[in-house]
This record gives C-alpha cells, structure tokens and sequence, in this order.
C-alpha cells in the first residue's frame, strides 16, 4: 500500500504537469464545453491503456531501442498534431453553429484522443522508464504489477483530466458567445497544436 500510495501521488503530480494531454482536454473543453472534454479524456486514457499493455509485454522496448520505429511513430504523432492545428485554423473561419454540430460528435471526439495518445513515442517511453520502477519480482509477475499499477494511473489521469475538463468547461459558454472570442481561441488552439508538433518533431530517444 505505501509503494501504491507513492505512486498514486507521483502519478497526480505527472498528469497536473503541461503536457500535450491535459493542454487538449483543456483548450477543447475551454471551446466546447465539459462533455466533450470528458469524452476527450477517455480516449485519451483508452490510449494509454495500450501503452501499459506495451510495457508490460515488452514491446515498448522497441521504441527506446529502435531509432527507425521511434522516428516514424514521432513524425506520425507530429502529422496529427498538424493536421488538428490545420482544423483549428480552419474553424476560426467558420460559423460557430457549424462548430458545435461538429463537436456533438462524441466518437469523433474519442478516435482523436485515442489517436493523440498512441502517436506520442514519448509515452511509451515515458512508461517504460517510470513503471517498472515500481514493480518488486519478489512480489510475483512483474508484468501483471506493471498492468496494476498503470490502472492506478488512470486512475490518477481520470481525476486529474477531469478536474481541468470542469474547470475549463465553465468558460465556454463565454468563450462561445462571441464570434470574435472564438476566433481568436482557434487561432491560439492552433498555434498551440502547432508548438507541440514542433517539440515532438525534434524530441529525442
């Protein structure tokens, strides 16, 4: 329990810390509101239970050791990023009614967190660094501790997650009321796209 304890609260401090997950779920539910947010956010942790699943068989090794498999997933991860900053700008130049009967699109809403997710290689390895030092052999199957321990995670990711999407959901109505406030928020959600595309480009193993 301490050494789950430590890891819950490890886990909390990850997820509070910028990264390109919580800056999604936070500039869209800012535009769109908590429900959207929310639907984000479960995708996006749908991603990461592939990940786990990858540290814990091994497949996750692959990227860390492989610089053609870590490059490709790192320019595919950067692709997408782009083609959401291209959509973004895009939606700055379109009637905020077409924008909301786009955003009521809840699997949409979930393919792209789930899409975010799995074309970050940072994660992979982000995991495969961080959760086997919390697994004990003596404790029996390290693989099965590592799949616990990302359930607590998740967990800590959900809570966290959700907190921003609420929070950020309360100024949407604001942000939605004006054209010209929108404008400008799809045009800051796009260069925001374009930044984290930029720093996943030029990342390293």
């Amino acid at each position: 329990m301490d050494v789950l304890l430590l890891f819950f609260v490890a886990s909390v401090a990850l997820a509070v810390a910028p990264g390109p997950d919580n800056i999604f779920v936070l500039t869209q539910s800012a535009m769109h509101g908590k429900k959207p947010g929310f639907i984000i956010m479960l995708g996006l942790c749908t991603g990461l239970l592939f990940h786990i699943s990858a540290v814990a068989l091994g497949v996750a090794a692959i990227f860390k050791t492989s610089i053609l498999a870590f490059t490709m997933l790192k320019i595919a991860g950067a692709a997408y990023l782009l083609y959401l900053a291209w959509q973004a700008f895009y939606a700055g130049s379109a009637s905020v009614p077409a924008a909301a009967s786009e955003r009521r699109d809840g699997w949409t809403l979930y393919t792209r967190g789930i899409l975010m997710n799995l074309t970050n290689p940072k994660v992979a390895i982000f995991f495969l660094s961080f959760l086997p030092q919390f697994a004990d052999p003596a404790r029996g199957s390290v693989s099965v501790q590592i799949m616990m321990l990302g359930m607590v995670f998740i967990l800590a990711a959900l809570i966290v997650f959700s907190l921003i999407a609420w929070v950020a959901s309360h100024i949407a109505h604001w942000l939605n009321s004006s054209r010209r406030v929108q404008l400008i928020i799809n045009r800051a959600v796009g260069l925001i796209f374009i930044t984290l595309a930029c720093r996943l480009l030029f990342s390293h193993q």
